[in-house]
């Protein structure tokens, strides 16, 4: 577990967002591919969690929380956005969050109690905790952008 601690978990989070930094402000000029380069990050903040032995089954819970979690907050910003503007995606996001929390948290207890239920090793750590959530939160968010600018571009 030591080498699952705070030093491991915040290095992996400063790594994994500097490459998210970098290939984000590439892809902010091109709007289709913003969607595809999240879940690509989504899949890099799982190589922290094998580098340290840890198995991606063990991170579920996180994984949904952060899934789920960011992928709401993605449609609350875009309604928001679409709506009113820049204020209202600010606003979307910090209610959807909140919001999303709440639901994300039931989806990530339940996994948590089918891990344990099956023997699977879920205990959080620094770095299970923290590269699950990052994963979770990239693809959700991902998902929901390459799904929206897909459908928007068939629609045009």
């Amino acid at each position: 577990m030591k080498k699952e601690g705070l030093v491991a978990g915040a290095l992996s989070v400063f790594v994994i967002a500097l490459i998210a930094v970098g290939s984000l402000s590439i892809a902010i000029s091109y709007k289709r591919v913003i969607g595809p380069t999240l879940i690509l990050l989504g899949f890099f903040s799982m190589i922290p969690l094998k580098i340290f032995g840890r198995t991606i089954k063990s991170c579920a819970a996180d994984i949904i929380f952060g899934s789920i979690d960011t992928s709401f907050l993605g449609i609350a910003a875009l309604t928001g956005a679409h709506f009113a503007g820049v204020l209202g995606a600010i606003v979307g996001g910090a209610a959807g969050d909140a919001i999303t929390d709440g639901f994300a948290g039931l989806w990530e207890g339940k996994v948590a109690q089918y891990l344990r239920a099956h023997g699977i090793r879920e205990a959080r750590t620094p770095l299970s905790a923290s590269m699950g959530k990052m994963a979770g939160c990239f693809m959700g968010v991902g998902i929901v952008l390459a799904c929206v600018w897909t459908i928007g571009a068939l629609l045009i």
